[in-house]
């Protein structure tokens, strides 16, 4: 998945080029001296405003031979340029063969280079929306599997493609298919995997991911073609379609559907391959409505985005965290998806890129435990802001500097990540803790669409896209304050939890308003549940319910 958001890195690399010499220029040779190419170059192309390189986009119109002279004072700035007419000359040391090459995306048309980022993005954001609902409705199992299709006939397509507005409609297509691998993996490793281990498989999960950037690096240096690549990446997951049909559907999503029968075939089907086999014998269906009780009950109300703001505490919790994922995420992509700004060689910057993140997310769970969910969240977006920020006054030539500090800046951005993660799910309660999630993994989604497009400012002043970076960072850094902690902390099951808890309204106050909790608690949807439900909640932190205990 990792290859998946990271790839444009290495499949729109940008090599070293300038204009294409004039078809004739070997007969204004004829009349001088034989040049070699380095000082045939400096004749028709003139250098940039740094005064060291050639100019990419400029070529004299006439060849200026007197530069050649080792005492010549001509004045460069009353030369006549002219756009590269005849196309561009690229340098094939680093890429053989990118989609800048294949369609010229230099020059003027250089922001159609990050474009293909942005559309790939969009194409994530609206997988995240249409593939989220779908597998509420059609099960997670059912959805991923045709996800890991799609990403691998699509993928492969993407290959192929004869022009650029084929290339980007295949990444948008493939973006979709990468947003409902990711929803529904998680989905159906939150909904098997018991309470005890999630944390573990949750960092494991975090990990590999990260090997995953460091492959990529490795691959695109051995291929260095963008088809190959493209082919590379995609393929494999024509065994993860092949290998998917043995996943269990979710049988929480089973019971909650009413299919209670197909749960118990998939409960007993996993007490079977863990090596249980008495216990599958007990399941049955009075066992299995018994520990759902509650959460069969919930699902007769329906929750949607407008009650992520509709209460007070609610509505704190869920701008907060808006401002926390798209700047995480606008900060990371950022750093992430620029590599060749850096001046190092390409390939071992995704590798460092990746290895940075093994220590930054060690350091994330470290600070979680010890100093809580609001100063990890804050301190990590503070200092990723400040970071960024001191990188614009180094000098271009200190370029060790520059990559440290960019290095410790997108650790921490990922360290922000992956506290983000855990802090979202403890704030969101139980009812509404999907909804929620997908509400603020959209704003990510925009965050990761905007970083490529503001990569264009540098147009405008180097230094902008870095501005806007930190800035961003520091504005999330301060919304993170106002969130609540939530470290050794029950978990909210319901929308009155997070009131009580953490908007200061108890039940006191909500009888004053004129809510009556006698004989039952008014549930959202304006029914009430019984106390029965009340009781259930006070046991299920006593001892394990639901599935957990099955």
């Amino acid at each position: 998945m990792a290859s998946q958001n990271l790839l444009n890195n290495f499949v729109s690399g940008i090599p070293t080029h300038h204009c294409t010499l004039p078809a004739n220029h070997s007969l204004f040779n004829l009349s001088h001296q034989q040049v070699d190419r380095d000082q045939l170059l400096k004749a028709f192309i003139p250098l940039d405003s740094s005064g060291t390189k050639l100019d990419r986009c400029r070529r004299y119109v006439e060849p200026q031979w007197q530069l050649l002279a080792a005492n010549s004072s001509a004045n460069m700035s009353l030369l006549q340029t002219e756009d590269c007419v005849d196309g561009w000359t690229f340098d094939h040391s680093e890429f053989r063969a990118t989609t800048v090459t294949e369609w010229d995306l230099v020059c003027s048309l250089r922001p159609l280079k990050q474009m293909i980022q942005t559309i790939y993005m969009g194409g994530v954001l609206t997988g995240a929306i249409i593939y989220g609902s779908l597998s509420d409705k059609y099960g997670r199992r059912s959805v991923l599997i045709w996800s890991y299709l799609q990403l691998a006939v699509l993928g492969c397509s993407a290959a192929l493609s004869p022009s650029y507005t084929a290339y980007c409609i295949f990444r948008f297509l493939g973006g979709m298919a990468v947003s409902g691998v990711i929803l529904n993996g998680v989905s159906l490793k939150v909904e098997w995997i018991p309470t005890k281990a999630r944390t573990i498989v949750g960092t494991l999960t975090s990990f590999f991911f990260t090997f995953g950037q460091m492959i990529l690096a490795g691959l695109a240096c051995w291929l260095r073609d963008w088809r190959k690549l493209q082919v590379v990446v995609c393929a494999p997951y024509f065994l993860f379609f092949a290998y998917s049909w043995w996943f269990s559907e979710s049988a929480r999503w089973l019971v909650l559907k009413r299919r209670s029968e197909d749960a118990l075939k998939s409960l007993k089907r996993v007490a079977r391959i863990n090596g249980k086999p008495e216990v599958a014998d007990k399941l049955t269906l009075e066992v299995l409505h018994s520990h759902m009780r509650k959460e069969m009950e919930s699902s007769h109300s329906t929750f949607t985005a407008y009650d992520l703001f509709k209460t007070r505490g609610m509505r704190r919790i869920s701008i907060c965290l808006m401002a926390v994922w798209f700047s995480t995420s606008f900060a990371y992509y950022g750093l992430a998806m620029d590599l060749q700004k850096f001046g190092v060689n390409i390939y071992l910057m995704q590798i460092i890129f990746g290895a940075v993140d093994f220590p930054a997310k060690l350091l994330a769970l470290g600070m979680l435990s010890y100093l809580g969910r609001r100063v990890s969240q804050a301190a990590c977006l503070f200092l990723s802001a400040l970071i960024i920020f001191a990188n614009i006054f180094v000098p271009t030539d200190m370029q060790t500097v520059r990559t440290t500090l960019a290095c410790l800046g997108k650790g921490l951005t990922s360290a922000s990540f992956t506290t983000a993660y855990l802090f979202s799910g403890e704030l969101y309660p139980t009812v509404i803790r999907q909804t929620g999630m997908g509400f603020v993994s959209t704003m990510a989604r925009i965050g990761s669409m905007a970083a490529p497009a503001v990569l264009i400012l540098d147009e405008v002043l180097p230094a902008l896209p870095s501005v806007v970076y930190g800035g961003a960072a520091v504005l999330a850094g301060c919304f993170a304050c106002f969130l609540p902690e939530t470290l050794n902390i029950p978990l909210p099951d319901t929308i009155e939890d997070v009131e009580e808890k953490w908007s200061g309204i108890n039940i006191a106050s909500r009888q004053k308003e004129g809510v009556s909790l006698q004989g039952g608690v008014v549930s959202n949807d304006g029914g009430v549940v019984s106390n029965d439900c009340v009781a259930l909640k006070e046991l299920k932190e006593i001892e394990a319910t639901g599935l957990n205990a099955l």
